[in-house]
């Protein structure tokens, strides 16, 4: 018996569309189960973006989550349109929420599902495209820049072999491609491979993003933990719980050193929004990952077996109603009533979940690399809408000419066009300009002054990177 003192607060957010059904369906079960939890609900999402809270969350909800620490989350609408910011990436960034934990399994009692799944995808929260960082450097180029650091990368692997000792796991996946972005992928990679090695209980593999995802589709059963990068988590994650019989089972946990928030993954589903038939599962599922983390495993335990329990018994929502496999058609509501009628029930046909303590997981601080750096060349994009190369080559090479570096190619959309391209469609405004230390290494200076005589000759400059090397190998491709 958890002392009155002792209860934790939790933050409550209704959501919007289906979130406020499905909250309150959720809420009912876990009040019956005897969840010892105190209620304090904020509101966000939707609302607050249309009283101009850019990212939809008020200085009151935020003091509520920064106080007591743990948010149970229904799902939010953002509205389209500039300006508005996306609330889930806010809190995970702003709270250090690196993980992104989504458990799959199998629910052969339903139609459509396969009948071989029990993975966990721990999908990186903070980083990769999701870090939002784009630009327009031209009238017609767009650019999103895919952000991987080597601290943010051993976390989260290092999380996930973590998890998978703590639950009794037995392989780790690595899903990347870096057979293509070698460098950014590339250096998730290899970090796995690092920890990997601190961890000789555990199996481990590693495949390429695109065939890993047909596989989660068509051969389950291989997989065990699954670890990846923020895009690849995101879509696998959606396509193993389709593949589980619905997206609309499956909860989400988002863990960092401080706080943590707990959420269905499927989003608000205005279409259906004040009808009463939404399926509650996935956020039943993420209330009983919040109960464990706050152990009290025992609810857990019993929510999920009574839960099993009602879909077994053929009480189903619309969602997930089929003639073959259903007895019968309910709403929101009966299905939580259903799900309380059956506490203290067991599964007949899957295996009872059994409360074991749960474990939290602490992390050393990552440290990243250490490499001597020099600065051997400078990328420049520049905007040039003539096609005619020679003319632009000969321009180049006169503003260049006394800057100490050289013009090593010139490129477009990642294809080299100077000196030895072969492109024919030569239609872009945003050319690559590469050019390399004429000597060993360059100065930060030499950098900036072969910009200023491009300028001074006419060329409007997008934008400029320079390129350093690590240990003598190029960080650059």
């Amino acid at each position: 018996m958890i002392k009155q003192k002792d209860i934790p607060t939790i933050s409550v957010a209704y959501g919007d569309g289906i979130g406020p059904e499905i909250m309150e369906a959720t809420l009912f079960i876990l009040k019956e189960a005897q969840a010892a939890l105190n209620i304090e609900a904020i509101e966000i999402g939707e609302q607050m973006y249309k009283k101009g809270f850019a990212s939809g969350i008020s200085p009151e909800a935020w003091e509520s989550v920064k106080r007591n620490k743990i948010i149970f989350k229904a799902p939010i609408t953002t509205p389209q349109g500039k300006g508005y910011k996306s609330l889930n990436v806010t809190f995970r960034k702003s709270l250090g929420l690196f993980a992104n934990v989504r458990p799959v399994t199998s629910y052969p009692m339903l139609a459509g599902g396969c009948e071989k799944m029990d993975m966990v995808i721990v999908r990186e929260n903070e980083e990769d495209l999701y870090a939002g960082i784009e630009y327009r450097p031209t009238c017609n180029s767009a650019l999103s820049l895919k952000l991987i650091t080597p601290q943010g990368s051993e976390k989260i692997i290092r999380y996930a072999f973590e998890y998978a000792r703590n639950n009794g796991r037995k392989k780790v996946t690595c899903m990347i491609k870096d057979n293509i972005t070698k460098i950014t992928d590339g250096i998730f990679h290899g970090i796995f491979k690092q920890v990997a090695e601190e961890y000789p209980d555990i199996k481990t593999d590693n495949i390429i993003i695109d065939i890993g995802a047909a596989r989660i589709a068509s051969k389950p059963e291989i997989f065990d933990v699954v670890v990846t990068l923020n895009l690849y988590g995101d879509i696998i994650s959606d396509i193993a719980a389709e593949s589980s019989g619905s997206v609309g089972l499956a909860g989400s946990a988002n863990i960092g050193a401080k706080y943590a928030m707990f959420e269905a993954i499927h989003g608000s589903a205005p279409d259906i929004a004040g009808q009463g038939i939404a399926n509650p599962s996935g956020l039943i599922n993420g209330a009983l990952m919040m109960l464990n983390h706050l152990g009290q495993n025992q609810v857990a335990a019993t929510i999920y077996n009574a839960w099993i329990r009602t879909l077994e018994d053929g009480i189903h929502t619309a969602d997930i109603f089929n003639s073959k496999k259903s007895v019968r058609k309910v709403s929101t509501q009966e299905f939580a009533k259903a799900v309380v009628g059956n506490l203290g029930q067991l599964p007949k046909s899957m295996p009872a979940l059994v409360a074991k303590p749960s474990k939290q997981i602490h992390l050393p601080e990552p440290v990243g690399f250490s490499h001597k750096s020099e600065l051997v060349g400078v990328d420049i994009y520049i905007e040039y809408n003539d096609t005619n190369l020679e003319e632009l080559v000969q321009k180049i090479q006169a503003a260049s000419a006394n800057s100490g570096l050289v013009l090593e190619d010139i490129s477009q959309r990642g294809i080299v066009v100077w000196p030895q391209g072969e492109v024919e469609n030569l239609n872009q405004d945003l050319w690559r300009l590469r050019f390399m230390a004429a000597q060993a290494s360059l100065k930060q200076q030499q950098s900036l002054a072969l910009q200023m005589a491009l300028d001074k000759a006419g060329f409007k400059i997008a934008m400029a990177y320079n390129l350093s090397s690590y240990d003598q190998m190029a960080g650059f491709s």
